[in-house]
C-alpha cells in the first residue's frame, strides 16, 4: 500500500472514532524518520485538545489499526495536536479556521510583500479571501508557499 493509500485508510478508520469523540481530524501523516516509520494522528477541539483527548484516541484507533492491518511494516502511532500554526492545506481546515487570523507566504513576491497576516475570510475554488480589516482580496492558493494559522511566534524573534 503506497504512503498516500495508508493515509487514506487511517483517515477513514480515525474519522468515526473523532466524530464520536468530538474531536476534528486535523491530518494523517505516515512518515519515515531514520529507521522507523511514524503514524501520526493530529486533532483538534474548540478550546484545544488535552492529553486525555489524544489517549481516548490512541486506545480505539490502535486497536482498530490492529484488526484493519492496514500498514505492513511496523510503525510508532503517535496522537497529538497539529500545533499553534499549523499549515492549512486541506479544503477543511480553511473552512474552520474563517475568522482567525492567518500568515501566507508567496511563491513570489506578490505587491512586493513575500509574507503577509490577515484573517481568513473565505475559502472557495482553490482561492482564499483575506481582510487586512479595511479591504479583502482574493489570493489563489497556488500562489502560496504556504498558509499557517498566525501563533504570532516571530514577534519575538528578536528579543
Amino acid at each position: 500500500m503506497s504512503d498516500g493509500a495508508t493515509v487514506k485508510k487511517v483517515r477513514e478508520l480515525a474519522q468515526p472514532l473523532c466524530d464520536e469523540l468530538g474531536l476534528f481530524l486535523w491530518d494523517v501523516k505516515f512518515e519515515k524518520e531514520g529507521a522507523n516509520w511514524y503514524l501520526r494522528v493530529f486533532i483538534d477541539k474548540d478550546g484545544g485538545i488535552s492529553i486525555d483527548d489524544c489517549e481516548a484516541l490512541h486506545r480505539p484507533l490502535d486497536r482498530l489499526l490492529d484488526e484493519a492491518d492496514p500498514i505492513p511494516q511496523s510503525y510508532i502511532l503517535e496522537v497529538g495536536s497539529p500545533g499553534l500554526g499549523r499549515k492549512l492545506e486541506r479544503p477543511e481546515h480553511f473552512e474552520v479556521c474563517i475568522g482567525d487570523e492567518v500568515r501566507l507566504r508567496f511563491i513570489r513576491p506578490r505587491e512586493g510583500e513575500k509574507e503577509i497576516i490577515r484573517v481568513l475570510t473565505g475559502f472557495e475554488g482553490g482561492e482564499i479571501t483575506v481582510s487586512n480589516g479595511e479591504s479583502e482580496e482574493k489570493i489563489p492558493l497556488s500562489e502560496c508557499a504556504f498558509v499557517r494559522l498566525n501563533d504570532d511566534a516571530d514577534l519575538f524573534s528578536d528579543i
